[in-house]
């Protein structure tokens, strides 16, 4: 579809922010020519009719542990990266963090030399690396192996620091109890996107480290020190706090949707909600079972657990994760879409393109069906 000159029109253009009516937009040969009400658009090339779906930039996932029936640490490789993103893509996600659970350091030193080389070859969809872990706490260490989790020495953080200077960008979720606010702090200035998780940590702890140079909080509600009357823990923290965003699985099995909603509507700016798909092996792939360092993560009614029912992932896509915010949280689909692209985008400290932008070529968007039930890549 690149190739030659394409109109879309009849259906509802994102522009980051607002969902717009009534306007038509061209393409010649990918890159966007010509946007604005379909009277003043030509009709040329190639007609698509959008029958009333949605037109708007690619998803912005930020925690991506597998796809294409692979996990990330399986195989850390140019090659493993290139399949997980080629899976993605066809869910919709143009730009993503391929996230690393916690693993030995081996592994994470040879994952990180794989990402490296995806971004020198250009390699698309890659925006950079996410580790989650080793350095967390084993009281919320959910489905990470606890015998590999330990405490962020300064060779690690040497280490990071280094990993940080090569990649666009590098996320590392850590929990108060194996990371010092140093480390988090020469982190932060290094441009590395610290965010807190798996951890038991209490309210003013959260808020010191949070002070300390954290700025994003990774899967709200899960695995983390929960919302108290007489403790926030992190949650209350994450929600209180307008300098850092949060992750959400919105499958409505991770988070219960009211409790989805309550947060959205408590959550203090300018920080806001962002959508991730916490997706495994199976995203992409009909495989009903996988391994996660020899322990078998099954497939069933929408859930990947571990044989003893601990959630272990997600089995989620950001399209049924905006479905899922929409019918069963109740929010707009302007802001729902923008938590989807727009603000994890912003904490990539990129430009999100949509059809509005006069740089945006046709491989930066999708297609979302107007009932929310399938999305189409484009480019």
């Amino acid at each position: 579809m690149t190739q030659g000159r394409v109109t879309f029109r009849g259906g509802r253009i994102f522009d980051g922010t607002r969902l717009i009516d009534g306007h038509a937009v061209s393409f010649k040969d990918g890159q966007r020519v010509a946007y604005g009400p379909d009277a003043d658009v030509p009709a040329l090339g190639d007609v698509v009719d959008l029958g009333g779906d949605i037109l708007g930039p690619g998803y912005v996932d930020l925690q991506v542990n597998g796809g294409d029936g692979i996990m990330l640490g399986d195989d850390p490789s140019v090659e493993t990266l290139r399949r997980i993103a080629r899976a993605h893509r066809s869910l919709g996600v143009t730009h993503l963090l391929p996230t690393l659970i916690t693993d030995t350091p081996e592994i994470t030193r040879a994952t990180i030399a794989a990402t490296i080389d995806a971004i020198r070859e250009g390699l698309p969809g890659i925006a950079g690396l996410h580790l989650e872990g080793p350095h967390l706490s084993v009281a919320r260490k959910g489905a990470h192996d606890a015998a590999l989790i330990r405490p962020m020495t300064e060779n690690d953080l040497a280490e990071l620091l280094a990993a940080a200077a090569a990649l666009p960008c590098l996320k590392v979720t850590i929990a108060p109890e194996n990371v010092t606010e140093a480390q988090v702090t020469a982190m932060a200035q290094a441009g590395i996107l610290v965010s807190l998780g798996h951890t038991d940590a209490d309210f003013d702890t959260c808020l010191g480290y949070m002070a300390a140079g954290a700025r994003c909080v990774t899967h709200l509600f899960n695995a983390m020190s929960q919302l108290g009357n007489r403790e926030p823990g992190l949650v209350g923290a994450a929600l209180s706090c307008g300098n850092v965003s949060t992750g959400l699985i919105a499958d409505a099995v991770h988070v219960h949707p009211k409790s989805i909603r309550a947060a959205w509507a408590a959550k203090t700016a300018p920080g806001r909600i962002f959508l991730v798909s916490d997706a495994m092996a199976v995203a992409g792939s009909d495989k009903t079972q996988f391994t996660l360092k020899d322990r078998t993560i099954l497939r069933r009614n929408g859930q990947l657990t571990l044989a003893d029912g601990t959630l272990a992932g997600a089995d989620l896509d950001l399209t049924t994760a905006i479905r899922v915010m929409v019918e069963q949280v109740g929010l707009p689909l302007e802001a729902v879409l923008g938590a989807a692209t727009t603000t994890p985008m912003q904490l990539l400290q990129r430009p999100v393109l949509t059809p509005v932008d006069a740089n945006c070529h046709l491989s930066d968007l999708i297609r979302i069906a107007k009932d929310l039930d399938h999305v189409q890549y484009l480019g």
